[in-house]
């Protein structure tokens, strides 16, 4: 009687024990799905169209019979590295893709401009330096009688090369600290500047300048984000530095004007899918990069064209559209 009286008291512990056993392995499951899911897996890119939508009543009229010069300036993100042909934000300026989304269609620079030509003397991982050293002196003094429109992104890769495999250096100062890169970045806004003095100097029939900020792959989160390379602590103060440098030159500028990708492109980096962090876009929950983090992607691309060509609209459309 005493055995089995002992047997029954043991049987529930056991089953207490199998429900314990079996919810801690639930919580393992799950808590490692969750880790994959959300920070192990490539985030998804999505499809179709992205970004914000660009009003087309300005596009309906012609901008001007001029001759009219659209000049890619500075890094890859102007290049278009890793966009299929025909689809960087550069050429999607200036002309609609074969396979353009319905919403888009006809709006692009070629159809208001009917004498537009385009030059794109931007090229994949330059840095600020080599673009006020090698391109801008590349650029040729144009007639008078041609108005040039200048799409330039710069500065990005003064920040994130070399990843941290070398020691930081001017124009590539990964890794540094906000007090080693303060001199650093008061040359790049001398050097802005000055670019932008040139750009002026070489189209003595007019120019309007369109100049990006620097996006931010992590979503404000900080370079740890980044597991695959160094974490740097100072990469958030440095990049704002950077930006705030953009803002000015461009705002102080008669004829240039601010291109904001960086708040546009918030809650399309690494943190696209987390749902709980500060920039989740719930209508549009997707990655904009490229594989490199570097540049966009085909959807990025898509965003970027919209972005410059909205700016575009309030400069130099007529007036009557530009309100």
């Amino acid at each position: 009687m005493a055995e089995a009286a002992t047997d029954k008291t043991h049987t529930p512990r056991r089953s207490r024990r199998w429900l314990v056993f079996v919810g801690i392995g639930v919580l393992l499951l799950g808590g490692a799905a969750f880790l994959r899911h959300y920070y192990l897996s490539p985030p998804p890119v999505g499809k179709g169209p992205a970004g914000p939508a660009v009003a087309r009543e300005p596009f309906q009229n012609k901008w001007s019979d001029r001759k009219v010069l659209l000049l890619g300036l500075g890094d890859s993100i102007t290049a278009g590295y890793g966009a299929p042909p025909g689809h960087s934000a550069f050429d999607r300026l200036v002309r609609n893709p074969p396979n353009e989304f319905p919403e888009m269609r006809g709006l692009c620079l070629s159809a208001v401009y009917p004498n537009l030509e385009a030059k794109n003397l931007a090229q994949t991982a330059t840095n600020s330096i080599q673009h006020a050293e090698d391109q801008i002196p590349a650029l040729e003094k144009q007639p008078p009688d041609v108005f040039g429109i200048v799409m330039i992104t710069t500065g990005g890769n003064d920040l994130i090369h070399s990843y941290g495999r070398r020691p930081p250096v001017e124009g590539a100062m990964y890794g540094a600290s906000l007090e080693q890169a303060r001199p650093w970045i008061e040359a790049f806004e001398k050097r802005l500047d000055g670019m932008l003095t040139a750009i002026q100097e070489r189209f003595p029939g007019g120019c309007e300048i369109f100049l990006a900020n620097i996006y931010d792959p992590t979503d404000g989160a900080g370079t740890g984000v980044l597991l695959v390379i160094p974490s740097w602590p100072d990469s958030g103060r440095i990049l704002d530095a950077y930006n705030d440098v953009i803002a000015r030159c461009a705002q102080k500028r008669p004829g240039a004007h601010l291109v904001d990708i960086h708040s546009a492109f918030l809650g399309h980096g690494f943190q696209c899918n987390r749902f709980w962090t500060r920039y989740y876009c719930w209508s549009d929950p997707y990655f904009w990069y490229y594989e490199n983090i570097e540049d966009p992607n085909d959807r990025g691309y898509d965003v970027l064209r919209r972005l410059f060509l909205i700016e575009m609209g309030k400069a130099l459309a007529k007036p009557e559209w530009a309100k």
